[in-house]
């Protein structure tokens, strides 16, 4: 007889947590503070994307809400694309007025700080997706500034260390004529210092301005680029410091010696790349190419992995407080899985994340860096760029 009381006591214990309303969920808004890269390019397939940048943070995102099912947190991405002439301090107040305290921003130096500054009064913490410049990692540096963007120094470091273990040490370096190609040949100069490398001649190439991809523009850069490297001293590989992607990508095959090139054409040094498919990186590009209609490129996949690394704090501190985020990011305890082959952590002392670099030629992954042979008393990752004893950054 009291076989009925215990059935009905089990069917109502069974379907109490049906019935019952499961808290919302936490949602923490991320800006994506991002100025479209318009430009025109030596080769149409480098032009590029409309949402470059919010594609790679909207990947994340979606990977961040995967693991937020089990931690209730929901991850949304919210865009704010800028002009060159619009003021970015309106951009962050905008968002901050409607709450967003995570930025992932993709913008020139000199307005990453700009943004960076603006957000400090209102708790607002900033992870850099596109500049390369080791100024916002050193002198310039901020305690709610991460970045997720290899410096110059890791991407130059990285090619040095692969022609290093080549024994192609004798170099031909060959910059542009603006100021960010003075910044990336001087990287290459402090690369070939550090690991043994000579530089044995310097020649310029000046932007005359005109059409990148002009009717006339094969027969004139046949006749051009072996004259800009003629009579040149012995030499093993000519490194080209062309950030602004004017005439790189007319030296291959086009110089006076037969050399290979490497830097900003022929094998690049880079944090992605659509041909890497190692360690599992092969779904993350089959994702997104099946989201997005395209490869999945260097400032999409650092987009990613600051989405990646704000949504990784959020979850394991639980919270949506910048502080608490930014706190964890800048510990020990903080890492990323980015496909690169191994745990992608961030140096405290001036909040770069640590990563693998890897040479791409353009169809395949040459070599990922550091190199073997390259030692390190702490993380072998430290060979790339600043290390602690070098920095110039005081958090502050």
């Amino acid at each position: 007889m009291k076989i009925v009381p215990l059935l009905v006591g089990a069917l109502l214990t069974l379907s109490a947590p049906i019935c019952a309303r499961a808290d919302e969920p936490l949602t923490i808004s991320i800006g994506v503070l991002r100025q479209p890269h318009v430009r025109e390019t030596i080769s149409i397939l480098d032009v590029p994307a409309e949402d470059e940048t919010l594609a790679g943070a909207e990947l994340g995102a979606g990977d961040n809400n995967t693991t937020g099912e089990f931690t209730n947190q929901t991850f949304k991405t919210i865009d704010a694309k800028i002009g060159a002439d619009d003021d970015v301090r309106t951009a962050v107040a905008r968002l901050a007025d409607s709450g967003v305290r995570l930025v992932i921003v993709d913008l020139p130096a000199d307005r990453f700080l700009e943004a960076v500054d603006a957000g400090r009064p209102r708790d607002m913490v900033f992870i850099n997706s596109g500049a390369t410049d080791d100024s916002l990692r050193e002198q310039n540096c901020r305690a709610n500034a991460f970045h997720a963007a290899p410096a110059r120094s890791m991407l130059a470091d990285g090619l040095a260390q692969y022609l290093v273990w080549k024994q192609w040490r004798r170099w031909l370096l060959v910059k542009g004529s603006h100021p960010e190609d003075e910044a990336l040949a001087q990287a290459y100069r402090n690369s070939a210092a550090k690991f043994g490398a000579k530089i044995v001649d310097e020649r310029v190439f000046t932007d005359t301005g005109g059409g990148r991809r002009s009717d006339t523009g094969v027969a004139q850069t046949q006749r051009l680029i072996p004259v800009l490297t003629q009579n040149a001293p012995t030499y093993d590989v000519l490194v080209a410091a062309d950030e602004s992607e004017v005439f790189a990508g007319y030296l291959p095959y086009r110089t006076w010696d037969a050399r290979p090139v490497v830097g900003s054409a022929g094998l690049v040094p880079t944090s992605w790349d659509p041909a890497h498919e190692q360690w599992g990186a092969t779904q993350l590009q089959n994702r997104f190419e099946r989201i997005f209609k395209r490869p999945l490129r260097a400032r999409d996949a650092q987009a990613w992995m600051a989405m990646r690394m704000f949504g990784e704090a959020a979850t394991r501190t639980r919270s949506a407080d910048s502080k608490a985020i930014a706190d964890y990011m800048a510990s020990g305890d903080f890492e990323i899985a980015a496909f690169k082959g191994q745990k992608l952590t961030v140096r405290p002392w001036n909040l770069q994340l640590r990563q693998p670099i890897l040479l791409a030629d353009g169809r395949t992954i040459v070599s990922v860096s550091p190199q073997e042979g390259f030692l390190h008393q702490t993380s072998t990752l430290d060979t790339l760029g600043k290390d602690r004893p070098e920095t110039k950054c005081k958090l502050q």
